[in-house]
């Protein structure tokens, strides 16, 4: 039988069926089951920050499953204490509080559970976002293809246009709980903001008493070049989620709550069964350790204009958005799944998160010939077109 026709055997129809099997990878690199390598460039979807099977990190995890494995949300470890302090410095506030779980979709319902204990319910969004697939992530997330077979969902959540400074004023009043928005929008083809939107979401929320959370999901853990998102513009949210690239491949989510917010869960208002469980959170530790001793993020700023500035000269190429290593080519025709197949072709694995583009968000243990490689076969590939 082919894999897809044992992953329809096999699996609900959530998902296409799977174009590769992978059996193992190390560094930036795949292998499939007929022994072919290709170089990771989507990442587990951003997820795989250091790559695959990263000595330090397989052995904070061998270390730690050896040590203690599970512990509940009743006990406490030191892998989870020194996690929290770790995130504490990164965002560099002592008043930050660190909540744990086990995804992205599970980091936004914990911010939207604790925007009610504001004693406000209304949340505003962004057309185009995705913030999770759970009812209440996919309640404020602005893609109603997604969204629409699951209706009615949370009410009082309003969708205000990405990057529209007009419709802040209007959209946010005092009768907002909190204002959920991604730095990039990686789900939607990578979209960016205008320079000085966030600044303008911060004074908007400041202005109402609204709460500000930044989804950092995706952009969250330095793949933008800065450990946040948000830093980029200089600005404090109140809520920060995060996911993805923070477990170092293996899950974790976190919401960290800053200034009152972090005051505004107490016991038994939420928690999570595997949040913050010792395996994970060894490996996040490990994972923040290469990219700190490697010093990673002094080169990814620098991969990122390269990507741009090189791909925007390419045939067939409409725009390409991004910071860091996520970045989004978009193409003038809806060749996107085609150009996935090409590079796969070619040794790239990437996604096509729509029609007209194609996504990257490789490790950030890239080096400057796996970046140039990958140009020169995606530069190649849309040549050959012509």
């Amino acid at each position: 039988m082919s894999i897809s026709e044992q992953w329809n055997d096999l699996f609900t129809a959530n998902y296409g069926s799977p174009r590769l099997l992978l059996t193992e990878g190390k560094g930036l690199l795949v292998k499939d089951s007929n022994g072919r390598e290709y170089r990771d460039f989507l990442g587990g979807i951003a997820t795989n920050i250091v790559g695959h099977a990263h000595p330090k990190v397989i052995k904070a995890v061998e270390d730690q499953v050896r040590t203690l494995s599970h512990v509940s949300n009743l006990y406490a470890h030191p892998q989870v204490l020194e996690l929290a302090k770790k995130l504490q410095s990164l965002v560099n506030d002592d008043s930050a509080r660190v909540f744990f779980c086990n995804s992205g979709a599970e980091a936004n319902e914990a911010a939207i559970k604790a925007s009610r204990l504001t004693g406000k319910s209304r949340i505003v969004a962004f057309t185009n976002s995705f913030h999770g697939r759970t009812i209440g992530a996919l309640s404020i997330t602005g893609q109603p293809g997604k969204a629409a077979p699951f209706e009615p969902l949370l009410p009082g959540v309003k969708f205000l246009k990405y990057g529209d400074f007009k419709s802040l004023k209007r959209g946010i009043t005092k009768r907002t709980a909190m204002v959920m928005i991604e730095p990039i929008q990686g789900e939607a083809g990578v979209l960016t903001l205008p320079k000085g939107f966030l600044k303008s979401v911060r004074e908007r929320c400041d202005e109402v008493g609204a709460l500000l959370a930044i989804d950092e999901v995706q952009t969250g853990m330095g793949r933008t070049g800065k450990w946040f998102g948000y830093q980029h513009e200089g600005i404090k949210p109140d809520i920060i989620t995060l996911a993805k690239g923070l477990g170092g491949g293996l899950p974790l989510g976190a919401m960290i709550a800053l200034g009152e917010s972090a005051k505004l869960f107490t016991p038994g208002t939420h928690g999570s069964t595997f949040g913050g469980n010792p395996i994970s959170v060894a490996a996040s530790r490990a994972a923040i350790s290469v990219i700190e001793d490697d010093q990673l993020l002094s080169k990814i700023s620098a991969f990122g204009e390269l990507i741009i500035s090189t791909a925007q000269t390419f045939p067939k190429v409409k725009e390409v958005r991004g910071a860091g290593l996520l970045i989004g080519i978009e193409f003038i025709e809806p060749i996107g799944s085609e150009i996935l197949a090409a590079l796969e072709d070619r040794g790239f694995l990437v996604n096509s998160p729509n029609a007209t583009t194609i996504r990257i968000s490789p490790p950030l243990i890239a080096s400057e010939t796996d970046v140039n490689d990958f140009l020169v076969a995606l530069r190649a590939i849309l040549v050959g077109r012509l």
